[in-house]
């Protein structure tokens, strides 16, 4: 599941009192550290972040994404509306599968990056950041105004818990009615499906934001609270852990997955991001297509521009969000000495990675900086520290 820049406050949500999950209560009996997310009061770790993150990586772990939106749109134009209105094709997207896709702007900028579920022929669940929720809605009732369709704000009334990790289909598949655990187990990534948790009809997506395998769980929010207890009880056997944002944070830079405010956002396109997710060959005008079709034939992120890269860090110190990405002086030939290193890029996402051992990045650099093995260094306070561009994802799960 894709995240919205919400780790940084603003001064709009400074001023107003932060919404709550309905599992506000849960965390904080568990001790959770809380912090800003979006204009949510969300966990930030129960304990060590460095226990949650292994946990993941080795077990499973357990996630409140109850921030996160969920607009339903329905009616028999919803895949052409959904065509029209973001740059993936959706009338391709079978019932009971999902598609990453941008919301965009008419100069291609990305408004939201986001998930749509099509849970029938002419139904969809959209699933924006929860920042950029508003946002999403207001543009997709702008759009839909020529289209049959409904579209439907259900963010107040629908929960969101993930489940992830190598035994999390164990896990979930031990909490389903008995006769559902082949729906569990055939579940393919980026599918969805309903199934009984408890008594209550879920719906049940293959989807996550770890670089694990996993599942995301949709529900009413008054039962969310008794969800979350069971699983973290049948979670006992498998070494699960309840998880925060700052292990979703090093889980999802690992994986080379992007953060809405950090490697996308309204200034960049998704060719400059790497994200082969524009569909020229629709027959819908998309929002967006004109300024995106001269982008490509401009040679924006391969040959023109910048592009996203991964860093590896060669050194212990880790390069962080907005710090310089430079050429080393001893290879730069036109570096004048007064001026010192020549900037080529800066990091959008960086720490050190708990599962590899050094430090990581993800940073927009000149295009001419982006081959594989280039040495290049973060200016992190002051102190060069060199780095190495490396393919994405830094981590992949071996399945």
């Amino acid at each position: 599941m894709t995240e919205s820049s919400e780790t940084a406050q603003t001064a709009e949500t400074a001023q107003t009192a932060l919404r709550e999950s309905p599992l506000a209560a849960e965390h904080a009996e568990l001790g959770a550290s809380f912090t800003d997310f979006g204009g949510w009061r969300m966990p930030l770790k129960y304990g060590s972040e460095l226990a949650e993150h292994e946990a993941v990586r080795t077990a499973a772990g357990l996630f409140d994404l109850s921030h996160m939106g969920e607009v339903r749109v329905v009616g028999d134009d919803a895949a052409q509306f959904l065509n029209t209105a973001m740059v993936g094709d959706f009338s391709r997207v079978r019932v009971g599968k999902a598609k990453y896709s941008l919301l965009c702007a008419a100069d291609g900028g990305v408004i939201d990056d986001l998930i749509g579920y099509r849970i029938e022929e002419s139904e969809y669940l959209i699933v924006p950041n929860a920042a950029n929720r508003a946002a999403v809605v207001e543009a997709l009732e702008q759009r839909a105004a020529d289209f049959d369709v409904e579209i439907w704000d259900e963010s107040e009334g629908i929960a969101l818990l993930a489940v992830q990790g190598p035994r999390a289909e164990e896990l979930i598949s031990s909490a389903v009615r008995m006769d559902e655990t082949a729906i569990v187990e055939n579940l393919a990534y980026y599918a969805v499906d309903t199934v009984t948790v408890g008594g209550d009809q879920v719906l049940l997506a293959r989807t996550g934001y770890t670089g694990e395998d996993g599942f995301e769980i949709f529900l009413p929010v008054d039962r969310a609270g008794a969800l979350w207890r069971a699983l973290r009880t049948r979670g006992e056997d498998v070494g699960l852990l309840p998880c925060g944002l700052a292990c979703r944070d090093s889980l999802r830079l690992e994986a080379g997955m992007p953060l809405y405010g950090h490697e996308l956002g309204r200034d960049r396109t998704s060719f400059e991001a790497g994200l082969p997710v524009v569909s020229f060959s629709k027959e819908e005008d998309f929002v967006g297509r004109a300024a995106l079709q001269q982008a490509k034939e401009a040679g924006l992120g391969k040959t023109s521009g910048q592009r996203l890269v991964g860093l590896k860090g060669l050194g212990r110190r880790a390069g962080r969000s907005g710090q310089a990405v430079q050429l080393p002086e001893s290879e730069d030939a036109a570096a004048d000495d007064d001026a010192g290193p020549r900037r080529v890029g800066e990091v959008t996402s960086g720490m050190p990675s708990p599962t590899l051992g050094h430090p990581i990045a993800m940073a927009y650099v000149d295009v001419e900086c982006t081959e594989a093995g280039t040495r290049l260094e973060i200016d992190v306070r002051g102190k060069p520290q060199p780095v190495e561009v490396v393919e994405m994802p830094f981590y992949s799960k071996v399945r």
